[in-house]
């Protein structure tokens, strides 16, 4: 046994992103398990997904020793792993975290979980409508839906679960990602961009360069920008962009750099691994932040650019429909798989873009910042990290209390129809 069980404590297994990597669904895994361990109720193993692992061998979390062991593990995991940590560990519960494609598996064998009087408990997604009725019997599988945005928990209501679904977005550390002195941020600009680029209106990206992500058209829109304010070498504006450029789930954007013109006094890529505090710092030196996805979730970075007072400009989909100023879909494409049959793929146009950038440019830095701490005061409101916590807290007490006085009653029910 991995995590030897204490009598006082539940053991909960959870899948996913591994919690230690900064990826949105591994940033919130990680704040969820360690906001619950403080209470010193819990227990966790985990499988530490979605990277390429050195080794696979189980590693305990110094802080936390027994209580927090990661499984290294490809993929999201696969049913002979499961069943096997299932059997072994006996956990009290069952928590995983992203859309429902990587996890068809489990939904298969949800059965086996349940049979075990395991209470399966997932933090979905869905990006849009309409809405998805393939992914009916996934909901169904499920113990409890913790819904990320509310476009998600709308869905799942009109799907017929709104008795076991709640609304729980994400949420970042207040603590780290904040308003810092404005001495500082500035003296952050002129060491990292020289004296030159300290008054420069400055665009910030800080997502995955991914397809749906729309990096290429969001560079293509910058370099409209540049050109109608009369900027042709940076001296006015430039873009920043936190992402790997030859991320081969996106465009090669030194490349589509090339093509538009752009040159390097431009646009600038940061692609190393960041820690919170120098992130916040890139918040707060940019003027604006962009986030134009085609489908987005949730929109994690438009959060933390808010929580820092810096303003959004967002397309109007999925989660991010909950930040920034957005911007109304210049058209909507039916799209689909035959894994996802069908949504609704949201996209804004370069000169809609450009019309917001024109517009943020306009305004004094002073009626930025302003713009921005007012969006911090809206955002500390309505995602708290505390309450995030506290939710999921509640669902675990509640499902698992019931599972273990009464069983599976899903399983029930059904045996009786």
């Amino acid at each position: 046994m991995l995590v030897p069980k204490k009598p006082d404590k539940y053991k909960i297994l959870t899948i996913g992103d591994h919690p230690l990597v900064p990826s949105g669904c591994g940033l919130q895994s990680k704040y969820i398990i360690e906001g619950l361990l403080k209470t010193d109720r819990y227990q966790f193993i985990s499988f530490g997904a979605a990277i390429k692992h050195p080794d696979y061998r189980p590693v305990k979390i110094v802080e936390f020793g027994d209580d927090w062991v990661i499984l290294p593990t490809d993929g999201y995991g696969n049913p002979v792993m499961l069943r096997e940590v299932l059997d072994l560990e006996k956990p009290d519960a069952l928590w995983f975290i992203t859309d429902p494609r990587f996890y068809v598996w489990l939904f298969e064998m949800s059965d086996e979980v349940l049979d075990r009087n395991i209470p399966m408990l997932w933090w979905t997604i869905w990006d849009n409508f309409p809405t998805p009725q393939f992914n009916k019997v996934y909901y169904d599988s499920c113990t409890f839906l913790g819904c990320i945005s509310k476009l998600t928990h709308s869905i799942v209501q009109e799907l017929g679960f709104s008795d076991k679904a709640e609304y729980i977005p994400h949420a970042v550390d207040p603590n780290f990602f904040k308003i810092l002195d404005e001495d500082l941020v500035r003296n952050e600009r002129v060491k990292l961009f020289g004296k030159e680029k300290a008054d420069s209106f400055i665009l910030f990206y800080n997502s995955r360069n991914a397809r749906r992500k729309k990096t290429s058209d969001a560079v293509a829109a910058f370099k409209l920008f540049a050109d109608q304010i009369g900027d042709q070498n940076g001296e006015k504006c430039f873009f920043l962009m936190h992402c790997d450029p030859n991320d081969q789930e996106g465009a090669n954007l030194f490349e589509v750099c090339k093509m538009l013109n752009l040159k390097n006094s431009q646009i600038v890529f940061s692609t190393e691994k960041l820690p919170f505090d120098k992130l916040a710092m890139l918040y707060n030196i940019a003027d604006i932040t962009i986030t134009i996805s085609a489908e987005e979730g949730y929109g994690l970075s438009c959060l933390e650019s808010l929580m820092c007072g810096t303003p959004t400009i967002v397309s109007k989909t999925g989660g991010l429909q909950e930040f920034g100023a957005q911007l109304e879909p210049a058209a909507k494409l039916l799209v689909g798989s035959q894994q996802i049959p069908y949504i609704f793929s949201d996209h804004v146009s370069h000169e809609q873009v450009v019309d917001a950038l024109i517009q943020m440019y306009s305004l004094t830095r002073t009626q930025r910042k302003e713009l921005g701490k007012r969006a911090r005061e809206s955002v500390l409101k309505r995602y708290k990290l505390d309450k995030m916590v506290n939710q999921w807290d509640n669902a675990f007490i509640k499902y698992i209390k019931e599972f273990k006085e009464n069983g599976n009653q899903r399983r029930v029910r059904l045996s009786r129809i």
